[in-house]
């Protein structure tokens, strides 16, 4: 495959917009552990509801339990590590076959779309449905991360949809 041609083109955008998924992965799984205890003290603050104002009535939601509080963090980190790790194989297995035939090269999307999918999971469950909806994180007197978490949403849904809808050829 020339390496000037449109079709050689689009598989190498694949391939970098999977790589900065996994990049993007990477970062966050290294902030939170290296900071595990400024973020999970975040997310004790927002499922304990302690600094969110306002929605008064819906207080009888917070969990207070510390316990908890680092149980949900840590199933948000094993999510991030699922999905980054799945980024990382779906980088490599497209740079495997950038030069494969079309069926391959598609093939080598599967753990790309097994990690975008997750990332997707991860951030819409956990923090638009549990933590916004839920315990009210958009009310929340400290930093905000819902805006933050649908940045991240668009962007693997969006890199889902390019990797699977343009052409390969």
């Amino acid at each position: 495959m020339s390496y000037f041609n449109t079709a050689c083109m689009v598989r190498r955008s694949k391939l970098l917009v999977v790589f900065m998924a996994a990049l993007f992965g990477a970062t966050t799984l290294i902030n939170n552990i290296t900071d595990y205890t400024a973020y999970a003290e975040y997310i004790g603050r927002i499922i304990s509801m302690s600094d969110t104002v306002g929605n008064d009535s819906r207080r009888y939601r917070a969990i207070s339990s510390p316990l908890f509080h680092h149980r949900f963090y840590w199933a948000l980190i094993s999510l991030e590590t699922i999905f980054t790790c799945s980024c990382v194989v779906g980088t490599y297995q497209l740079y495997r076959k950038l030069d494969a035939p079309l069926r391959e090269f598609h093939e080598a999307k599967k753990f790309a779309i097994s990690g975008f999918i997750t990332g997707i999971f991860t951030y819409q469950v956990f923090y638009n449905i549990i933590l916004n909806e839920w315990f009210d994180l958009e009310y929340s007197k400290q930093a905000n991360a819902f805006e933050w978490a649908q940045t991240q949403i668009q962007y693997m849904f969006f890199g889902m949809i390019y990797l699977l809808a343009a052409r390969d050829t």
